[in-house]
């Protein structure tokens, strides 16, 4: 499979109980690889703009307690 339709077409045919498991797969492979690209965009610092305005919000007071 190479194709994004010949991939649709698989995922269609699917019994449900495979689709069930497809879908329980791709949900833990999805997030690994958002938690990779987070890791990588805060380690390079491109979060750290966020996070001071984070903090410059709660020292001023702009943070309420939940």
């Amino acid at each position: 499979m190479s194709t994004i339709q010949e991939i649709e077409s698989a995922v269609e045919q699917l019994p449900q109980k495979e689709l069930t498991k497809f879908r329980d797969w791709f949900s833990a492979f999805d997030a690994a690889a958002w938690d990779r690209q987070f890791e990588a965009d805060a380690n390079a610092g491109r979060l750290d703009a966020l996070a001071d305005e984070a903090l410059r919000d709660l020292r001023e007071g702009r943070c309420k307690d939940l």
